[in-house]
């Protein structure tokens, strides 16, 4: 399963992407100094909503193209993807980071890159790795 590792190398691997800790100091990756994907652990909040469900492990937050890619997510694979009500309306998954594979993992990262990348800079990342 995927590591904190995983996502630094992941991340770090896409054009002009930078890692500079969150509000709460935490490790979070950005383009252009657009967030897109970062360590999100539980509060209070997040804990009294989810209850027993509440994953103990480490949590990725990860932005996805939209609403609709993200309840695809949440519908494919509830034991890897969940979202709390903070992120209700907002298109951002949260990952049991020691339930994803590497491969699903690095999908995840390049599609959270590519949502919040310039245009321009997506599209030749994409024209390249084809």
């Amino acid at each position: 399963m995927a590591t904190w590792d995983d996502v630094r190398r992941i991340a770090l691997a896409l054009p002009e992407t930078t890692e500079r800790g969150s509000h709460d100091d935490l490790p979070a990756w950005r383009v252009r100094d657009k967030l897109f994907v970062w360590e999100r652990p539980l509060r209070r909040a997040d804990l009294d909503a989810l209850g027993d469900a509440a994953p103990d492990g480490p949590i990725l937050g990860a932005r996805v193209p939209d609403l609709g890619a993200k309840e695809a997510l949440l519908a494919d694979d509830p034991e890897v993807y969940f979202t709390t009500p903070h992120f209700e309306g907002y298109p951002a998954v949260l990952v049991r980071l020691d339930r994803i594979g590497v491969e699903e993992l690095t999908e995840l990262v390049t599609e959270a890159w590519h949502a919040r990348a310039p245009k321009r800079l997506a599209a030749a990342h994409r024209a390249a790795a084809e």
